[in-house]
């Protein structure tokens, strides 16, 4: 997976102002996307990743990008699927048109997540605070995908550059999330 092609589908919302921008790490909201809750079956997997765009990946923690498209590895049998925000209609239809006569489940759930972007030299410290993961890029390298909890939230997150991670959180979680990174941010920028 390329920065280019994360960064494609990944964009910071043009309408706000950064959470937090430092010399060493910065936060910025994502803009609003698409995003599709896929679980399927074996057999139809390769369907399912030629109808949305970009093939599904099958390795775990794993991500699989194409032009504005992004499947991201949740489990044996599910993926997130990423797509610009004004293509949910047409992403849904042509999936389910693919699908049809194969068992799946194909559920809207763009209204119910919400990204940042965390970038820069002190990103992983940053995440770090509130997740015990090694984000080493040898333990951690672009492209990797997990769920896991920030402090008592839980929480998508996504390297898709050497110092720029997503992190994707419910709605009714995200200030929580956001806050605290934002105050750990702070105690960085004042050691």
């Amino acid at each position: 997976m390329s920065d280019l092609l994360a960064n494609d589908v990944i964009t910071p919302d043009a309408g706000e102002s950064p959470l937090l921008s430092l010399a060493d790490v910065s936060i910025l909201k994502a803009a609003p996307m698409t995003r599709l809750s896929l679980r399927v079956r074996e057999a139809a997997i390769a369907a399912a990743g030629d109808a949305f765009g970009a093939k599904l990946p099958v390795t775990p923690l794993g991500n699989e990008t194409g032009e504005k498209r992004a499947a991201l590895w949740m489990g044996p049998d599910e993926w997130t699927l990423l797509a610009p925000e004004d293509e949910l209609d047409a992403v849904f239809a042509v999936i389910e048109d693919k699908l049809t006569g194969q068992p799946h489940s194909l559920v809207d759930i763009s209204h119910r997540s919400e990204a940042l972007i965390v970038s820069g030299e002190k990103a992983a410290w940053l995440l770090n605070t509130g997740i015990f993961i090694d984000f080493s890029l040898e333990e951690f390298p672009v492209g990797t995908v997990t769920r896991t909890v920030f402090h008592k939230s839980p929480v998508m997150i996504w390297r898709t550059g050497e110092d720029t991670f997503v992190v994707e959180a419910w709605v009714s979680f995200m200030d929580y999330v956001a806050g605290i990174l934002v105050d750990s941010a702070q105690e960085l920028a004042a050691a």
